[in-house]
């Protein structure tokens, strides 16, 4: 029997007094006039971001917000996986699996968690696990081939039966959006019910005709498409030539994310409108001490060479799906229905790609009523 081991965040000074003396080390580069965020990442947002990861930021404070959970380590398919596990005080209490996406971590659902582990309305509680993906945060490296959704959900599903789980609830955005339907799909005797924040589902033979709104957001996305899918050719295909420059230079890496940040987050352009600097600093300060960067963005390459990764047949287990404006990637509720037991749609009134931070209450909410109505 594989071995849980627990788990503490404590990086080495060393690694801490590297990055402080690479960033009063930066070499920037020019920035067209009054060109705003429209070439990358804006020059006064990644100024005073550096400026306080190098100054301000207090790393160890952030450890110990880390800390407050329980984290785990086990070994399955031949590599280390990294784990969150927050039991909940309550008997009765649902397992449920969070599983983030790209460029993200398991911190994302840190707020999150604590909302549904210990609800204030007196409803069904959830023991909450959230796993790191391999290839990201403690779950990093990876040195093999074919860490693609279908592996990474039986290696999940692997986790959850060690951690004595049979039956249970999986949520996902991002990579998490496509790790989970092949989790439900594979075991669908345990899964309970399937929730997801983002559902993207490309157009096929026989899709039911969009409603005008949701041709609308069709154009919306495609739009997106044109001006920032740059990202996902080079993450799909030379991710290791990307990685050479994202992990040597901590301003590239938290230029490379903090794009994404602000482009995916219901932020009105304005990075800080959703994030603090300090949320946006540990979110890329993760990234940078388990050097997981590069093995990261080997989820897309392993997605090209599979044509993509949600199931190829319809999934039967019982599907939640809630959408969040600034969300980019939302599909026809029609073509959802035609690929998913869906039983549950929402739309939130706010919140973006980044849902269980940007909006944790929002996030828990409708996470627990969900699952709730199957439990």
């Amino acid at each position: 029997m594989t071995a849980v081991r627990p788990f503490r965040v404590n990086v080495g000074d060393e690694v801490l007094d590297d990055l402080r003396s690479r960033l009063s080390r930066t070499r920037l580069p020019n920035w067209v006039n009054d060109i705003g965020w429209q070439q990358g990442i804006e020059e006064t947002t990644l100024r005073r971001l550096l400026d306080h990861w190098r100054d301000g930021f207090d790393w160890r404070a952030q450890e110990r917000r880390l800390n407050q959970f329980d984290h785990g380590l086990v070994d399955l398919d031949g590599q280390p996986i990294h784990f969150v596990h927050a039991r909940s005080p309550h008997p009765d209490a649902v397992p449920i699996m969070l599983v983030h996406g790209w460029p993200g971590s398991f911190h994302e659902f840190l707020d999150a968690i604590e909302l549904l582990t210990d609800p204030a309305d007196g409803g069904r509680a959830f023991h909450v696990v959230a796993p790191s993906v391999p290839g990201y945060a403690w779950s990093a490296p990876t040195y093999t081939r074919g860490w693609n959704a279908r592996r990474v959900a039986e290696v999940f599903a692997g986790l959850m039966e060690l951690l004595g789980y049979e039956r249970y609830g999986v949520q996902g955005g991002d990579v998490g959006s496509v790790v989970t339907p092949n989790l439900a799909d594979l075991h669908p005797e345990r899964v309970i019910g399937l929730h997801l924040n983002m559902c993207l589902i490309e157009a096929y033979p026989g899709a039911p005709e969009p409603t005008a709104e949701e041709s609308r957001e069709r154009a919306r996305l495609a739009s997106s498409r044109l001006e920032s899918m740059g990202y996902y050719m080079i993450q799909s295909t030379k991710p290791q030539t990307l990685g050479i420059g994202l992990q040597d230079s901590p301003a590239g890496l938290l230029a490379w994310i903090g794009e994404k940040l602000q482009a995916w987050s219901d932020c009105d352009g304005d990075l800080f409108n959703a994030f603090t600097a300090d949320q946006v600093l540990t979110w890329v300060t993760l990234y940078w001490v388990t050097g997981c960067i590069t093995s990261s963005t080997r989820f897309y390459w392993e997605t090209q060479l599979t044509g993509g990764s949600l199931p190829r047949r319809r999934v039967q287990v019982p599907t939640g799906v809630t959408n969040f404006p600034g969300e980019r990637a939302r599909s026809p509720r029609g073509w959802i229905e035609d690929k998913f037991n869906l039983v549950h749609f929402t739309d939130q009134p706010r919140g973006g790609h980044f849902a269980a931070i940007e909006q944790p209450e929002l996030f828990a909410a409708d996470v627990a009523t969900f699952f709730r109505s199957l439990c």
